[in-house]
This record gives C-alpha cells, structure tokens and sequence, in this order.
C-alpha cells in the first residue's frame, strides 16, 4: 500500500493558472521536470526516476517506473519537492498553456483515473503514475491521440491540466458520449473508451471534424476539455503562414492577392 502525502493546494488565476501546495514539514509533491512555478526556502528539490511511489523502490522499481514514463513519450525523470524546514513551506506549479487546472481526489474516484499523456502536472508524493492500454485497436490506430495513456492511482490529490473550458460528466449505465478524440482529458477506468468511424465519406471530407471520433460509453466521471493544444497549436501555425498585414480582415489572404500583394 502506497503512503500518500496529505497536501494542502490553492489554484490561482483564471486562463493561465498554477496550483500552489503547501506541505506540512517532510511533505512531498511531484511534478514533471520543468513545471515548478517557485518554492519556499525549505523546500528541497530531487530529481528521480519514475514517479516516486512507494512500489517503485529500488533501483530495478525505479527503473521500471522510469520505463513506463518513456512509453507515453514523457521524460525518464519526475522532480520531488519535499518540505525539509520547519513549518509549513508552499511550492507552486505552473500551467503550460491556456486552460484550467482540475484538482482530482483519487480516493473519490475509486483510486484510479486514466488521463491524457500529456495532462498530468503534479500528485501528492505516493501518487503512482503509470500506463494504460487500451485494448481495442480501433482506438490505437485511428485515435490521433495514441492507444497508450497514463494511469494515475493512489488516494491523494493529483492535478491536471487541459485546454480552454474543462467538462465534467458522470455518465450513467450505458450513457453514450462522442467526442473529438483531442478533447478527451481523462475518464475512471470502468468508463469503455473507443473510436469509431464518421461512416459518410461526404462527412469526413468537409464536415472539418476528421474521420474518427471517440465514443465513451458509461458508467462512470469523464473530463473533456474545449480546447486541446494540438488544436491551438495548428491554428498558431495556420495564422503564421498567412501572416499580412490582413490576416485580422475579413478578407485575409483573398484581400491581399486583390491588393497585388504577395510578399
């Protein structure tokens, strides 16, 4: 059985938001390398492999943890801060991108969510951070996200970070929700995730929602999210190509080849 830090935390901000977690004295948080905001003089701050959970002792433990983390395409390493001072000491984690920090309670869920790879920020220290697969290869080569996720378990806090506006839903019994795959966050492991076919062509092609979708089926909580960063980032991309000084026009790039200009 995992020993889980009992952390205090406080989100700040409202579209680009940090948690800050105050740890009582030998406390510890984790968190990916490179996500700390700031940390009060007490805290100390450890580079390890895997995550830090108690299954993961040892050397050959640590290493596999460690593993586990390569598959979802994260880094080797997670960063412990732990409170070494006397007194309550605060340690404060940054998000990495417009959007919303969603404070999640393992021991309300059941211990267990399966999240994104890409959305895990920080957990209570004892908060084990794994893999999950899923066992359906329609969402393994159609799912755009991967069929590999990350398997968050324990009974501490752990928190998550997704983009734009965050949707909670408990669905019931047999409830069915599509979704864009990209929009999936995270979901309790009995929720039945797949993906499924558009199935008209004419859809696919010009409906600008691509060719597959994902189907959650319940029971079970889900976490959406209204803006997935791949999204962002393809509109970022898209508007830097364009460039111009009409890119804010109505017009846009029509505008500038009627004006002769092709710079």
């Amino acid at each position: 059985m995992n020993q889980m830090h009992e952390i205090d935390y406080k989100i700040y901000g409202d579209d680009m938001q940090f948690v800050e977690v105050e740890l009582d004295p030998m406390e510890a948080a984790v968190a990916e390398a490179g996500g700390m905001m700031f940390m009060e003089d007490g805290i100390e701050m450890e580079t390890i492999f895997g995550d830090g959970s108690q299954q993961n002792n040892g050397f050959l433990g640590s290493l596999m943890g460690a593993g586990k983390r390569l598959l979802t395409g994260e880094s080797l390493f997670m960063t412990v801060f732990q409170n070494r001072g006397a007194g309550k000491k605060r340690v404060a984690f940054g998000a990495p991108y417009p959007g919303k920090i969603i404070p999640v309670r393992l021991s309300d869920l059941g211990g267990e969510i399966w999240a994104q790879k890409d959305s895990f920020l920080c957990a209570a220290k004892g908060v084990s951070v794994g893999i999950a697969f899923n066992k359906k290869m329609g969402a393994g080569f159609f799912g755009g996200e991967g069929f590999i996720m990350q398997r968050l378990q324990g009974d501490g806090w752990t928190f998550l970070h997704a983009g734009g506006t965050i949707y909670e839903r408990t669905l019931g019994p047999g409830e069915v929700l599509r979704v864009d795959t990209g929009c999936v966050v995270a979901f309790q492991p009995q929720v039945d995730f797949d993906i499924q076919y558009v199935g008209k062509i004419k859809s696919a092609l010009f409906g600008g929602e691509g060719l597959f979708f994902a189907t959650l089926r319940g029971p079970g909580k889900i976490w959406l999210q209204s803006l997935p960063f791949s999204r962002m980032a393809d509109r970022i991309i898209g508007a830097s190509r364009g460039g111009g000084r009409e890119e804010g026009s109505v017009l846009g790039g029509l505008g500038r080849l009627i004006d002769g200009d092709n710079s």
